[in-house]
């Protein structure tokens, strides 16, 4: 393929993928009330009975709705994003390689849904209480814009975060990265890995940071043991 052709099908690829997004989108909201109160559970169940988010916008609850429903259909559609992205790296690998459409979309969904699923009952909930805590000697008023965007930023952050041992069975796979690559660069990684922690974190304290570093870092070794395990024989 040219450089145009790859063009082409990158902009069908992403075309496919929205209108994917949109139809989840539209299943949402209709049910956006319910994801409202599920993903408001993490906080309020650590305030007052009856104590609900405010807003300063008259606007503001709409447009949260409509993220809501933007952020369930990003995960709804999921399996059929991860399926168009692996249809544009696909004409890249060779026909035995090209076999692995499956294992991919599977364990690409699984992964961003255990990332989802870790953030919202373990990471998220913690990170609210360790918040109120802080502030227990003053009044909390928390709008729906500041808590959805702290929310939205952990889930789908975490989600991503979750798909590297992904990436690394792929490129094990392909024969591109070794188990030993990855221990080599273990110190490098670290580094890496809290620099990004800090750019994905809304707060720059570093309670907020290891949420997200000390994940990654498990997850960074069992993509050693995966890439060991499915990667390419290494001699001594």
């Amino acid at each position: 393929m040219t450089f145009f052709e790859h063009l082409g099908e990158l902009r069908k690829r992403i075309l496919y993928s929205v209108f994917f997004i949109l139809v989840c989108f539209l299943a949402s909201w209709s049910f956006v009330d319910k994801i409202y109160r599920w993903l408001a559970q993490p906080l309020l169940q650590f305030m007052p009975q009856g104590e609900k988010l405010a807003f300063t916008s008259l606007t503001e609850p709409f447009m949260m709705y409509i993220k809501l429903a933007l952020i369930a259909g990003l995960f709804l559609a999921c399996p059929f994003v991860f399926h168009q992205l692996w249809l544009f790296i696909s004409p890249a690998l060779y026909n035995k390689e090209k076999g692995l459409v499956f294992p991919f979309v599977f364990f690409t969904t699984v992964f961003f849904l255990l990332g989802g699923a870790f953030g919202y009952y373990f990471v998220f909930p913690w990170a609210c209480r360790f918040f109120l805590e802080v502030g227990k000697d003053f009044k909390a008023i928390i709008t729906i814009d500041q808590y959805f965007t702290l929310a939205f930023r952990i889930l789908l952050g975490i989600a991503v975060i979750f798909e590297l041992p992904v990436l690394a069975f792929l490129l094990a796979k392909l024969k591109i990265l070794t188990a030993r690559f990855l221990i080599k660069y273990f110190k490098y990684a670290i580094v890496l890995i809290f620099i990004i922690a800090a750019v994905i974190t809304p707060t720059p304290d570093a309670v907020t940071q290891s949420l997200f570093a000390i994940p990654m870092i498990l997850l960074y070794l069992l993509s050693i043991g995966i890439a060991k395990v499915v990667g390419p024989k290494e001699t001594e």
